[in-house]
């Protein structure tokens, strides 16, 4: 049977990468912020929940990699309203922490090898990102290919994860 919170955390991680999709997408400011606001809150929602459910299965890497990834929307959302130019140094770290948190829960074989790999995937995206800033490229959260290609990856590695809370046990 499943639980309320893998249900919650599922919609958490939905709602997460539809409306930061969506954010990448959207020319105005104000309705970029408010989707990423939306976004950043579900999925620290979710990963609150993930971390709890994987700490008491005693899979303290992974519930420490959703604990990780949680600090790092924390600060994403800490820059939201500042637009997109100010957030920047937030963005830095948020995706550096999306980046080590994605390592830690890929690193075991908690999920299916084709999750681990989209999640490693956008760990690296999001670290050549983060590097490429820190070393001084002019790179915003919606510039392409650096750092938005990394963001389907990560949507990917979401329906992973809920596809992995919401199948029938067998």
């Amino acid at each position: 049977m499943r639980s309320t919170s893998d249900t919650i955390a599922s919609i958490g991680l939905a709602i997460g990468g539809a409306l930061g999709m969506a954010g990448t997408f959207v020319a105005g400011d104000a309705l970029r912020e408010t989707l990423w606001t939306i976004d950043g809150v579900a999925i620290v929602v979710a990963a609150a929940l993930l971390t709890l459910k994987y700490q008491r299965l005693g899979n303290d890497l992974v519930a420490a990699g959703f604990l990780t990834f949680l600090a790092g929307e924390g600060l994403l959302l800490g820059g939201n309203a500042a637009g997109l130019q100010a957030s920047v140094p937030s963005y830095v770290g948020g995706i550096a922490l999306w980046a080590a948190g994605l390592v830690m829960v890929s690193a075991q074989n908690t999920f299916a090898l084709w999750m681990r790999l989209t999640g490693l995937v956008a760990a690296l995206l999001f670290t050549v990102s983060a590097l490429m800033i820190l070393w001084g490229a002019p790179l915003l959260p919606t510039s392409a290919p650096l750092p938005a290609i990394g963001y389907p990856f990560l949507v990917l590695t979401f329906i992973g994860w809920i596809w992995t809370l919401l199948k029938p046990e067998r």
